[in-house]
């Protein structure tokens, strides 16, 4: 954990068009945990939901976007089980037509020096947020159809596996990041899910992942019960917006504290995605350190804080503009090493 302390990394979309040139924005300005870019403007394949969609049940991409078609659905889920039990991960990849940034970030790695890497953090969106996105035949969304949600808690599973497998070659240590921007929503009356959902499902979704030996993170960028993932056995880092919900975040010390002594991290999402303009790295510093001082009074452990401590965006770029998009990057660098320089 000494490396930890001010450590940068991104939640994953950009809004470049190339991948090789997302690629050395990412190395350029998070070179210590650089992760793979999600490149949602050059194809409706690389969107949140879609990009993870391929070879799980009932879902087809067509021309008109990700859809649920009624096809065979019971076959599909026979074959769909067979993978899942034999741990066939090609089965599960994610190919080039929806992840071209995945794959140029992999091919970048094969011909650098990895020596100043201490992390590869790979990332799959969460299955909340995955199944809200998606409508089923009888219009609802299959957040309300058990049998598809546990298909689809399955399938993000073998998703984040088979990256884990496919990027073990270059010997670092891994992060898997599940972005789950609908945890905002549990527990409004709207939802089917609520708070019991969200811990059972991920300590199943998690469970073979800690098996291999990476750090689970999960990123909400709105604001939410941060209990439910302090409470959560497998979950090693969170990740939440600091810039706008740091003041609600801090009312949780009790079970952050918690978190941090079973070894938790915590990702401050500093820099802000919306309403980026001219802050400077020492004011978004003293905002987290503000934070820490408010933990730190209620008896959160400041070392701990501080040891377990990284920093990324508030959320995912890839919606902005190419030259917001490489700021708030270079934002975050200058953050970062001012937190490892003065804190």
């Amino acid at each position: 954990m000494t490396k930890i302390k001010g450590l940068a990394t991104g939640i994953g979309s950009l809004p470049l068009l190339e991948p090789e040139g997302a690629v050395d924005l990412i190395l350029r300005y998070v070179p210590g945990a650089p992760f793979w870019p999600q490149l949602p403007k050059i194809d409706a394949r690389e969107g949140m939901i879609a990009q993870f969609s391929q070879n799980l049940p009932g879902l087809k991409m067509e021309a008109k976007g990700l859809s649920f078609t009624a096809g065979d659905i019971e076959k599909e889920l026979e074959l769909f089980y067979e993978k899942v039990i034999s741990q066939d991960l090609e089965y599960f990849k994610i190919s080039p037509d929806y992840a071209r940034g995945l794959h140029a970030f992999y091919r970048r790695l094969s011909g650098l020096d990895l020596a100043g890497i201490e992390f590869i953090k790979c990332q799959v969106t969460g299955p909340f947020t995955f199944c809200s996105g998606i409508t089923g035949l009888d219009g609802k969304t299959i957040l309300h159809d058990e049998v598809l949600m546990q298909a689809m808690v399955k399938g993000l599973g073998m998703k984040a596996l088979w990256q884990l497998d496919l990027f073990k070659k270059f010997g670092k240590k891994m992060i898997m990041f599940f972005d789950e921007p609908f945890l905002s929503a549990v527990g409004s009356a709207y939802t089917p899910v609520d708070r019991s959902d969200v811990i059972d499902v991920f300590s199943e979704l998690t469970d073979s992942l800690k098996d291999k030996g990476c750090l689970i993170g999960i990123h909400c960028c709105g604001n939410t019960d941060w209990s439910m993932l302090t409470d959560t056995k497998n979950v090693d880092i969170i990740n939440f917006d600091a810039f706008e919900f740091q003041e609600r975040f801090v009312l949780y010390a009790d079970n952050l504290n918690s978190f941090l002594k079973r070894g938790g991290i915590i990702c401050w999402g500093i820099v802000p995605t919306q309403g980026y303009s001219s802050q400077g790295p020492e004011m978004l510093a003293q905002k987290i350190k503000s934070g820490l001082d408010i933990l730190v009074k209620k008896r959160v452990d400041r070392n701990l804080l501080l040891e377990r401590l990284m920093v990324s965006p508030a959320c995912g770029l890839g919606t902005l503009d190419v030259s917001k998009a490489e700021g708030i990057l270079s934002l975050l660098e200058q953050t970062s090493a001012f937190i490892r320089k003065n804190f």
